[in-house]
């Protein structure tokens, strides 16, 4: 989950032209380039918690990263299997965030980076920063316009990453149609597994707040976000969880992943 809920969580609603796709297509996108750039730059601490040491991102390191986005909005994407799309918009989404930090370093959190129109907006996730088969995209777009709708998958909230300590991991390397299913399995048990996700303090159950601010996606009340905690917890958390009814409270922590 990546979208600051200032009134509301935004919600699942398909624009209706990313759902073209082409199963008969055998075209591939080249993500080496993003995944190298991972390789290089994200660094899983002993906390768990990856993160980026932003101010030491070299020039060259950054126009690499400007590359990578500029091929893949020159890629006719409606033409893709579907398969390999879902690879396309994750990895489009986490490049593009990892640049609008850098654009904007030194911040403390992404929510300073307020670029995003309107009143109440913060963060920069309303604002157009793409543009993809000449329509103008916002990270915003493709996480509840494109993902969200298009996937149904709770798990598309351990693959889009915030920049931030209370986030899922930026995982050091880029999905692909043939690692997705992995990824996205090793991505929830991860975060499920780690205290900023779950955990159980004196028989009671705290939770990220992605779990509050999309409980839609994990089956809209509690019982439901617990059953996928229970899908996912290792063993001690699975012991914890143990008769486990309802959530006690939910927490987030938006300082930017930085390594300083």
């Amino acid at each position: 989950m990546c979208a600051l809920p200032v009134l509301a969580a935004p919600r699942a609603e398909l624009w209706p032209r990313w759902s073209v796709h082409d199963e008969t297509a055998t075209q591939r996108v080249d993500h080496a380039r993003w995944n190298a750039w991972l390789g290089r730059q994200v660094v899983l601490g002993d906390d768990g918690i990856s993160r980026i040491a932003y101010a030491r991102v070299s020039d060259a390191e950054r126009a690499t990263l400007a590359a990578y986005l500029r091929e893949l909005q020159a890629q006719p994407v409606s033409r893709l299997a579907r398969a390999e799309q879902r690879a396309y918009w994750i990895n489009l989404y986490n490049a593009t965030t990892v640049k609008t930090v850098l654009d904007h370093y030194p911040v403390p959190s992404i929510l300073r980076i307020n670029i995003s129109p309107g009143l109440f907006a913060r963060g920069p996730w309303r604002r157009k920063l793409l543009s993809v088969e000449g329509a103008a995209l916002s990270l915003d777009d493709i996480e509840h316009r494109i993902l969200r709708p298009l996937w149904n998958d709770p798990r598309t909230h351990y693959a889009v990453n915030c920049a931030s300590l209370g986030c899922p991991n930026l995982l050091p390397q880029a999905f692909t149609a043939d690692t997705m299913e992995p990824l996205l399995d090793a991505g929830a048990r991860a975060y499920v597994n780690h205290p900023r996700g779950a955990r159980v303090d004196n028989g009671r159950l705290h939770v990220s707040s992605i779990y509050a601010w999309f409980a839609a996606d994990f089956g809209g009340n509690d019982a439901g976000v617990i059953a996928h905690l229970r899908r996912y917890a290792d063993p001690p958390l699975a012991r914890a969880l143990a008769g486990i009814t309802r959530i006690a409270g939910d927490d987030y922590d938006w300082a930017l992943n930085d390594l300083p």
